[in-house]
């Protein structure tokens, strides 16, 4: 039903999920981030609270995998959850219920933690973390690379319909939020599309946020700057 990729780059300390899923929508439940904390996906029987719930504790000082098991044991039900996290220093944990959905894996690797359910086969993971490792480019680069893998490696059992890449840095809010909520084929393709349009455009935004008097124009019907 889900595969996602958790990861973080060494060199900007910006922190990253990509995830896709057969359910509509999947950038709206799973995916959660906190600037200089961590990144947390909560999938399979998705409990959404889980994710800040997580965050917040891990914030406290706790460790990824600390924080995991006392928030699955604070919500009950864990046997059907599905839950991965990194924190802000590249330590990950991830954990698979009894009740995961068919054919799933979760695997953490060297500043990332991959994990799915519902899929072709358990391989689909490893190749997630793989890629990662061996990625280049931007962080979104190199995430959007472990889903691409995921895809080329049998992805899930079924069809995809959603996927979504969220990045946080070192501003409050996330400098990349991009969702493809439905789509009758290949999401992970539409998902890559919005990256290409959108990450020539990344630090624009950002000046824009941060000082509107000095940032470039607009390039919006009325602005003459």
């Amino acid at each position: 039903m889900t595969f996602s990729i958790v990861g973080r780059c060494t060199e900007t300390g910006q922190l990253g999920i990509a995830i896709s899923s057969s359910s509509i929508a999947v950038g709206a439940r799973c995916p959660w981030l906190l600037p200089g904390v961590g990144a947390v996906s909560t999938q399979n029987i998705t409990l959404p609270s889980l994710g800040p719930e997580v965050l917040a504790l891990m914030e406290q000082g706790l460790m990824p995998a600390e924080a995991l098991d006392k928030a699955l044991t604070r919500n009950g039900y864990s046997q059907y959850r599905q839950i991965t996290a990194i924190d802000h220093l590249g330590r990950t944990a991830h954990f698979s219920g009894s009740q995961t959905l068919g054919n799933h894996n979760a695997v953490s690797g060297e500043q990332c933690v991959a994990a799915g359910n519902m899929l072709a086969n358990r391989s689909v993971i490893e190749a997630m973390v793989e890629a990662f490792e061996h990625g280049e480019g931007q962080l979104a680069d190199r995430l959007l690379a472990a889903m691409k893998t995921a895809i080329a490696a049998g992805g899930e059992a079924g069809p995809v319909h959603s996927a979504a890449m969220v990045v946080v840095g070192e501003l409050t809010w996330p400098i990349i939020n991009l969702r493809v909520d439905w789509a009758d084929h290949d999401p992970v393709a539409e998902l890559e599309k919005l990256w290409d349009a959108y990450r020539p455009q990344v630090q624009d935004y950002i000046d824009r946020a941060l000082a509107p008097d000095k940032s470039p124009g607009y390039g919006v019907a009325g602005d003459d700057r």
